[in-house]
């Protein structure tokens, strides 16, 4: 996924959204594990989340896993929400991965 400017700590900055690819059919599929991955400078950390229509997991650092939103409609598009810290300057979070586990 293109890269994200992080400009604000009173309003995130989302990801475009992340849908599944063409052609796979899910239908009633639900969400398992999903996986996500981002770099952000190191001197400059942002506070993320990783968000579906039905609700947002805060995450834990710039990579890791969460089982947080199984359950829910693997159809339906993620994206990724990042925010600064207050008085932080603006920074370029690159590298955006999510991979979804379903069932």
């Amino acid at each position: 996924m293109p890269a994200v400017v992080v400009a604000m700590s009173d309003r995130a900055s989302s990801s475009q959204a992340i849908r599944p690819p063409a052609g796979i059919p899910l239908g009633e599929a639900t969400l398992a594990r999903v996986q996500w991955r981002f770099e952000a400078p190191a001197h400059a950390p942002v506070n993320a989340w990783l968000c579906h229509p039905a609700q947002c997991v805060p995450l834990s650092g710039m990579r890791g896993s969460t089982m947080a939103l199984a359950g829910l409609d693997a159809n339906a598009p993620l994206h990724l929400r990042f925010a600064l810290s207050p008085g932080q300057r603006p920074v370029r979070v690159q590298g955006l991965q999510v991979i979804v586990n379903y069932q």
